[in-house]
């Protein structure tokens, strides 16, 4: 089945919500998401609206979506923007401007069917496209007990750093960095 890459609309936070809920019911949702179905499925509707519009096209946080012909939605992946002088929304402040893909999930059903490697390459090529800030590299983290996602990000390109942090609320555990530089030239 061909699938279309895109960036969400705003008006799509309901798609965003049944989507990100279904990711948080996944069985490695407690080392892939920092977050829980049971905090998530209480929230608002205006917390899912604004969320969604924060992360449609034209600003510094993008997410993209893999939805069928049919309009279902069945991945995600979201990239955002981090700057040395921004707040710290990730274990450290950048040295340099760069990308962080977060909230990635595809289905189980779509799983091994090239949809993450579509998403990953459509939230790299964003990040890769952006000329004001120019991105030197992109990065994500990984949860040490998540091996499956952290094969597929090595096979994507990413490199482990050596950096690590502390994962909140789990005391012990770790939270992996990897990253892909800019191709120089």
């Amino acid at each position: 089945m061909k699938y279309v890459m895109r960036s969400v609309r705003a008006d799509e936070w309901p798609l965003a919500r049944e989507l990100r809920l279904e990711a948080l019911q996944d069985p490695v949702a407690p080392v892939a998401f920092l977050d829980s179905y049971e905090a998530a499925v209480a929230r608002p509707d205006a917390f899912w609206q604004d969320r969604t519009a924060a992360a449609a096209e034209g600003g510094d946080v993008q997410q993209f979506v893999a939805e069928s012909p049919e309009g279902e939605w069945v991945g995600t992946v979201t990239a955002l923007v981090e700057r040395p002088e921004d707040d710290v929304r990730f274990g450290e402040a950048p040295e340099v401007v760069q990308g962080h893909l977060v909230g990635v999930f595809v289905r189980p059903r779509v799983r091994g069917s090239g949809v993450a490697d579509a998403l990953f390459r459509a939230a790299v090529e964003w990040c890769w496209s952006l000329s004001a800030p120019r991105l030197e590299r992109v990065r994500l983290y990984v949860h040490e007990d998540n091996p499956r996602a952290a094969a597929f990000y090595r096979r994507f390109g990413f490199v482990p750093s050596g950096q690590r942090m502390a994962v909140p609320g789990d005391v012990g555990a770790w939270e992996l960095e990897y990253v892909m530089e800019r191709e120089r030239g």
